[in-house]
């Protein structure tokens, strides 16, 4: 096992990382931007290390001054969480070539899996099922030329892409050319790379992913599912555990398919599969993989009675799978609602700010991941999220009800959040009832003027 782990991240994944290694009895670094001095994850963290100012590209996302903090702490292992580093593969890279542990995939199958078009081309030659789509476009008049041969509708996706960004539907002909170029454009600004690629649109789809688990000692599982259909802007709203639209047959099929996929590419840690399933629960699509954990991965800890992060560590450590992980098998329903600093009410607006009283709901099943507590002030840099509100019952009808109840309780004052719009969606007959698809919030919300 690590002596020391550096946490390469913020934030409520920072310090859901820093609890996992206070557990195993592995020290814990923190690195900050000079915004996150007062966050819970500096505070608790064994040391603590400040690697520049607010901007995340001057911190959180600067190689170098992580390297730094881990060698002037002798952090044996990094952990990069979720966002930023994670799905960086010369970050792996230089991390391998340091003798510093990579709490991930390596740097190879990052760069194999990050790469869309490459995703695609090795789900497809694993037996993965995949939408008509192409390869990396070399310009819009070609793009334009393989759409027709596709048929629109049409996805033009970013390869470097993620949360939404570098994506845009393409419904006319006539519309083709102005969205390729915004969507090359919008990835050069997030990625650095705007190469992008096609792929049919399936309408009305559901947005459901695989946890997926592999070690060096030749175990490789998955843990069920997660259904994330409910999204804003492609940024995921809600989530939950299991999928109420899976069949039994299809949940194994779509297990099996994941599983053979990441022990042909021998994918060791923690990584999710992402797939498209049609409306009617027949067919499923591979869409993506995430070579990291996910921010929804407590759903599938608390169906499935693991604590994922912990196993990240173990797995990285060259420990194989720990055995209740290897027997894990579902037991009730969770669900998660993201708690952002947004105002609703204001076209979701960013509401940065000091928190004046936090209050977090409590009692049976009701589990809150955050790093922010009265008196704590919001930057304005970085992503929205402050909390996330995980509800498990036996049942999901208890969960639905649970959640609400939860919802209720939750007093945030001093800044706007997303509470009211969550408490409307899991209140909505059609959430009640699991008929939902990933247009559904975008619906829900025009037909409020939202």
């Amino acid at each position: 096992m690590f002596k020391r782990l550096l946490v390469a991240n913020r934030g409520e994944i920072a310090l859901r990382i820093i609890r996992a290694c206070r557990e195993l009895g592995v020290e814990s670094v923190a690195v900050y931007s000079e915004a996150d001095v007062d966050s819970m994850h500096v505070q608790l963290a064994d040391q603590a290390v400040c690697i520049g100012p607010a901007s995340s590209k001057e911190s959180y996302l600067k190689m170098d001054r992580i390297f730094a903090a881990a060698e002037i702490t002798g952090a044996d292992a990094i952990h990069p969480g979720y966002g930023f580093l994670a799905e960086n593969a010369r970050f792996a890279a230089i991390c391998e070539s340091s003798h510093i542990t990579f709490i991930g995939p390596s740097a190879r199958i990052i760069s194999m899996m990050g790469d869309k078009a490459t995703a695609r081309a090795t789900a497809l030659a694993n037996g993965v099922p995949i939408t008509p789509g192409s390869g990396i476009m070399p310009d819009a008049e070609t793009a334009f030329e393989t759409a027709r041969e596709i048929g629109f509708p049409v996805m033009i996706k970013a390869t470097a892409g993620g949360g939404g960004r570098g994506m845009r539907p393409c419904f006319k002909e006539e519309d083709f050319i102005a969205l390729f170029q915004a969507a090359s454009s919008e990835a050069i600004v997030c990625f650095g790379d705007g190469s992008c690629y096609l792929e049919k649109l399936v309408i009305n789809p559901h947005h459901v992913e695989f946890q997926l688990m592999g070690d060096a000692h030749g175990n490789f599982i998955h843990l069920g599912e997660r259904d994330c259909s409910l999204q804003r802007r492609h940024q995921k709203v809600v989530e939950e555990c299991p999928s109420p639209l899976l069949t039994p047959e299809l949940r194994a099929r779509m297990g099996e398919a994941s599983v053979n996929l990441i022990r042909q590419i021998d994918y060791q840690n923690a990584g999710t599969i992402e797939y498209l399933v049609d409306d009617k629960a027949e067919n499923f699509y591979f869409m993506e993989m995430n070579t990291r954990i996910q921010v929804e991965h407590p759903v599938t800890e608390e169906v499935m009675g693991c604590e994922l992060i912990k196993e990240q560590i173990r797995v990285a450590a060259g420990e194989p799978l720990s055995r209740h992980v290897l027997e894990a098998r579902p037991r009730g329903h969770s669900i998660e609602c993201r708690i952002n600093a947004e105002d609703p009410f204001n076209n979701f607006a960013p509401s940065p700010g000091t928190i004046e009283l936090w209050y977090a709901p409590g009692g049976k099943g009701v589990r809150v991941d955050t790093h922010v507590y009265s008196g704590y002030t919001v930057p304005p840099h970085y992503d929205s999220m402050i909390a996330k509100l995980i509800i498990t019952a036996s049942t999901r009808e208890l969960a639905v009800i649970r959640m609400r109840r939860a919802l209720g309780e939750f007093i945030i004052r001093g800044i706007k959040t997303t509470i009211p719009i969550q408490l409307e969606i899991v209140s909505h007959p059609d959430f009640i009832s699991g008929t939902y698809d990933i247009a559904w919030v975008t619906r829900f919300l025009e037909e409020r003027g939202r």
